[in-house]
């Protein structure tokens, strides 16, 4: 029985894997760093635990609940603060409104708009299949929900420009809801009322992490698979078809190189890596259209006090493109999960900076970010000028989130041009089918189940 290789040991890449491997398949995971896990990476330093890439997920889909039962620590929930969400207005935090008496006594909304919302369910409806997450947003809820609402909800999600971001692939949710229902309130509406059988109410929307970050549950999928299936190290240079129709892969680890067959490859790296070890085997019409795909670039600092610094309590905090601030968001682990902090006085920030708003934060020198996200992490929070933090750790992501823009229709065209045309090739990852880590568990679930489908056959 011929092995399926996997490009890439991040999320995608082991639940792929996982998948398989119950299924009794050969696997082989081809990971380039020296670590497995993709941009889920936990760091514990003078006795703060943090994340240096995605902080939280959500249980937004079956397939996400389904993993976590395979995992021996599970998942851990978020508190009730975690309902707690702020966005920055003129100097100030305000609490996203979540329910219809907060969102008419909210500042963060004008009067008009509080008004024309109560017309939503009957504004018409939108015939424009590109249309950008702004002008949607716009056009069906007013000015200042897009500007304190869905602006920073992008920012805060994707790092980017609402106006640059295509709905239909973005947030196609949305977009749904708009063409099948008309309306976001009706389709909202008619959406709790359908039947859900027991695997639907496996997606709670709970906010997660894993006991001890992370990581904890990359380490119990990697326990799985079978560290023998996984060379980390291992930078794929070529995969080409073999004479008989499979699939021949090289790769290089320390200074040895490999050549193993495949009967598939699944590849779920960022589309920015595909050239590298592609470019011979795909024509330029199908490739540059993936490749192309623009990612955002992200700084995280994690900031930890020894002590309560703040009154705001909750998840997090959003910024408005508006506001004159040069983050975009900042979370609070240490409300939201259990030993984040080497002791329960103890206060942990997550601070997010660059994207589309600011791209060449990236480049800038560590003084210089630590500084403006102190600057604003102070502001924002109303914290005592005078109070030191005990911990600051700078993360740094060149190629963090992709937008999904308007060329999005044509980069999904090519991908699946090139899996009709090169059998046993598979462009999974997130350059397609959404950005969250439980958009990445359904569709490398989806991918595996195809797979296992495939080889019963």
């Amino acid at each position: 029985m011929k092995q399926t290789i996997v490009i890439g040991a991040g999320i995608t890449g082991l639940t792929t894997a996982l998948y398989l491997r119950k299924a009794g398949l050969p696997v082989l995971v081809l990971e380039e760093a020296e670590r497995a896990g993709g941009q889920i990476c936990t760091l514990r330093e003078g006795g703060y635990t943090f994340e240096t890439g995605p902080n939280t997920g959500a249980i937004s889909f079956p397939e996400v609940a389904e993993l976590f039962a395979l995992l021996p620590s599970g998942y851990e929930a978020a508190t009730p603060e975690g309902n707690c969400r702020y966005i920055y207005k003129k100097g100030k935090l305000h609490r996203l409104p979540s329910g219809p008496w907060s969102g008419l006594t909210t500042p963060l909304f004008t009067l008009g708009d509080k008004f024309r919302l109560l017309g939503e369910p009957w504004r018409k409806k939108g015939n424009d299949p590109c249309e950008s997450v702004g002008s949607l947003a716009r056009r069906r809820l007013g000015k200042s929900f897009l500007q304190y609402a869905v602006d920073p909800f992008v920012g805060g999600i994707y790092a980017g420009d609402p106006m640059k971001l295509e709905t239909r692939h973005a947030l196609p949710k949305l977009y749904n809801l708009e063409q099948e229902y008309g309306s976001f309130i009706r389709g909202a509406m008619a959406k709790a009322k359908e039947p859900k059988s027991d695997r639907d109410r496996l997606a709670t929307k709970e906010v997660y992490s894993a006991r001890q970050g992370l990581e904890t549950m990359i380490h119990e999928m990697v326990e799985q698979i079978g560290p023998d299936n996984i060379h980390t190290g291992a930078s794929v240079t070529s995969v080409r078809q073999g004479a008989a129709g499979d699939w021949l892969v090289t790769y290089q680890q320390g200074e040895e190189l490999h050549e193993v067959p495949a009967e598939r490859v699944v590849s779920t790296v960022g589309a920015h890596t595909l050239a590298s070890f592609l470019c011979e085997t795909l024509p330029d019409e199908l490739l540059s259209p993936i490749t192309s795909l623009y990612y955002a670039p992200i700084v995280e600092v994690a900031v930890g006090f020894d002590r309560k610094v703040s009154n705001y309590r909750g998840f997090g905090a959003l910024m408005p493109s508006s506001e004159p601030v040069d983050i975009l968001g900042v979370l609070f682990p240490s409300d939201c999960f259990a030993d984040r902090t080497p002791t329960a006085e103890g206060v942990l920030y997550s601070i997010f900076m660059g994207g589309t708003r600011y791209p060449d934060l990236i480049d800038q020198d560590d003084e210089t970010v630590r500084a403006l996200a102190l600057r604003d992490l102070y502001k924002v929070l109303r914290i005592d000028p005078r109070i030191a933090p005990d911990m600051v750790h700078i993360s740094r992501h060149r190629h963090a989130i992709p937008q999904y823009g308007a060329d999005s229709e044509k980069r999904c065209a090519a991908i699946a041009e090139i899996e009709r045309r090169y059998p046993g090739l598979i462009i999974a990852g997130n350059c397609r089918d959404g950005i969250g880590m439980a958009n990445r568990i359904t569709q490398a679930t989806q991918v595996a189940q195809q797979l296992i489908a495939e080889s019963d056959q």
